[in-house]
């Protein structure tokens, strides 16, 4: 009698066992699903969404902002000064710093934008002006033409007006958004490329209607620097 209590104890043991570890396992891979929410704000914000609602302090701004037609950016001098599509634009003016990496010194200009007389031109905002390191990315101007041959092609950049499901619907969002979760940052104001220029910047949360292009864009997820060997 008491071999047999002790057998059904151990499966019993055995079955709470199996419960707790299945139970505290399939919770665990369940982890990454949980969007973590802000809830020290006074409306709820997914940080990953939190990019679209960086400028909306300047929505009605861009919206009363008069644009002078003779200095508008266009698509072609957004792309010509990338190597391909979704690169890093070069810096088309002078720095006259070499050392200086960025900072506050791009700051004055590319923050907020706005018209710079030495360049008769506007000043495209940045999408991420928390990343002060600006020429880790961003590199000058040395020439306008390749100083040796190549067979590479640039990739075929997006075009304006193909983007929609159906006439009159919202186009989808042709890039992805790393380091590019500012939508006003690029699609509103007169620093704004006027193909892409947003006619309604004061509704701020572009997503709501705009969606990715899933068919070109692979999500890559978060980026992790993976350590050297030597570190």
């Amino acid at each position: 009698m008491r071999k047999r209590l002790g057998i059904i104890s151990l499966f019993v043991i055995l079955f709470v066992g199996f419960i707790t570890i299945w139970n505290y396992s399939y919770y665990e891979g369940q982890e990454e699903a949980y969007i973590p929410i802000e809830n020290n704000r006074p409306v709820p914000l997914i940080p990953s969404e939190t990019g679209v609602f960086q400028r909306s302090e300047f929505a009605l701004d861009y919206a009363k902002m008069p644009v002078d037609e003779n200095h508008q950016r266009t698509l072609y001098e957004y792309y010509k000064n990338r190597a391909y599509h979704g690169a890093p634009p070069i810096i088309p003016h002078p720095v006259a710093d070499e050392k200086n990496m960025g900072g506050n010194s791009c700051l004055k200009c590319h923050q907020n934008g706005g018209f710079t007389e030495k360049y008769k031109a506007y000043a495209p905002v940045t999408p991420h002006p928390e990343m002060v390191n600006c020429k880790q990315c961003h590199v000058s101007q040395k020439t306008q033409s390749m100083f040796k041959g190549t067979n590479f092609r640039r990739i075929v950049v997006p075009k304006v007006g193909v983007n929609n499901a159906l006439e009159g619907s919202p186009p989808i969002i042709p890039h992805q958004l790393q380091l590019r979760e500012n939508c006003l940052a690029c699609h509103a104001g007169p620093s704004a490329p006027k193909e892409i220029r947003v006619t309604h910047p004061e509704r701020v949360n572009c997503r709501q209607c705009h969606v990715m292009n899933n068919k070109e864009i692979k999500d890559i997820g978060i980026f992790i620097r993976k350590p050297q060997a030597n570190e």
